[in-house]
């Protein structure tokens, strides 16, 4: 029974010391003696250095300083700094597919890490991103059930749906459930995804995972050509217009030099560049051709244009032909 209870006293002291301490507020002698006898826990000054000395036997690292002529304690050591945390709690905020209420809940967690001191420094110094909240609560649990399907090799049922001009869901198939075989789980453009192999169609497709419902883990298991597939899926994330079909092909494009910011927004920063002229560049770049593709191209008009390959060079012409005669562009 004592052993117990002193079990629980050094249990206690660590979560008082990571919660309510670091460097720059540490805990006095008395105060932590004061704060653990009011949880109901028996501590008195000539123990509590020992206590401390088998929390650090334990590798726990308690930090000791003078306050005035009182010895006090505290936790320097944690598993994030104050930056880390901010990166992780912008991130909850910026991410749009993640609702206001799971927003807040993951916020205070994050804070949390910190110790309280740190919670407040973090909590009034959070950033107001201008992001349309997803209203889709049962985002979470669709991860969940995807990632455990994924974890366990098997497949998958749900329904899948879009939204009307008033918001309401109409679902496709006439609501008929599809039956997939997952591969990985994606996030790109502020949306999460599911990446799914069709046996039926012989062929990967992408859900969104906020207009899916009724996620359900059934007792099949996927197919090789899934599991094969789960080895490429980082070439395959990596083509930035993933999420919208097309074959993946090398495309050498030429820009304004104004714009190599944002090729190396969008191929990333290893993109090879050569400089053609004082204003001009040349990039090589793999895309999937869709409909994405050229409305992507299309926004800079005459700063970027195709070089290469020749098949697709017809393709933009008579794109841009169409564009020109319709009056879209000039």
């Amino acid at each position: 029974m004592r052993e117990n209870c002193q079990k629980i006293k050094l249990l206690k002291l660590m979560e008082l010391l990571r919660q309510e301490t670091d460097e720059l507020h540490p805990l006095s002698t008395n105060e932590i003696c004061n704060r653990l006898n009011t949880m109901g826990i028996s501590c008195e000054r000539r123990t509590l250095a020992k206590d401390i000395s088998l929390l650090n036997e334990q590798g726990f690292e308690v930090m000791w300083c003078r306050v005035g002529k009182e010895k006090a304690y505290y936790v320097e050591d944690r598993s994030f700094s104050v930056p880390e945390l901010k990166i992780l709690i912008d991130a909850v905020q910026a991410a749009n597919f993640i609702t206001d209420k799971k927003s807040i809940e993951l916020i205070d967690k994050i804070s949390a890490l910190g110790g309280s001191h740190r919670a407040d420094i973090l909590k009034n110094n959070i950033v107001c991103f201008n992001t349309r909240k997803h209203s889709n609560e049962t985002i979470y649990y669709s991860v969940g059930y995807l990632e455990d399907a994924i974890q366990r090799q098997n497949k998958v049922l749900f329904r899948y749906f879009d939204l009307d001009e008033h918001g309401e869901k109409i679902y496709r198939r006439e609501g008929h459930r599809y039956v997939v075989e997952p591969v990985a789980l994606v996030f790109h453009e502020d949306n999460y995804y599911v990446v799914v192999y069709s046996a039926k169609h012989d062929s990967t497709a992408n859900y969104r995972i906020d207009r899916m419902d009724n996620v359900e883990i059934i007792d099949e298991p996927v197919s090789q050509k899934a599991l094969a597939l789960r080895k490429e899926v980082a070439g395959y994330t990596e083509r930035v217009f993933k999420m919208y079909g097309g074959q993946p092909v090398d495309i050498v494009i030429e820009f304004d030099d104004k714009l190599i910011g944002v090729v190396y927004d969008k191929f990333g920063e290893n993109t090879k560049m050569i400089r053609t002229n004082e204003h001009k560049c040349v990039a090589t770049v793999k895309v999937q051709i869709s409909p994405t593709f050229w409305g992507w191209l299309f926004q800079f008009g005459k700063q970027m244009w195709i070089l290469s390959p020749t098949k697709l060079i017809e393709e933009y012409t008579i794109m841009v032909g169409e564009l020109v005669g319709n009056g879209i562009i000039k």
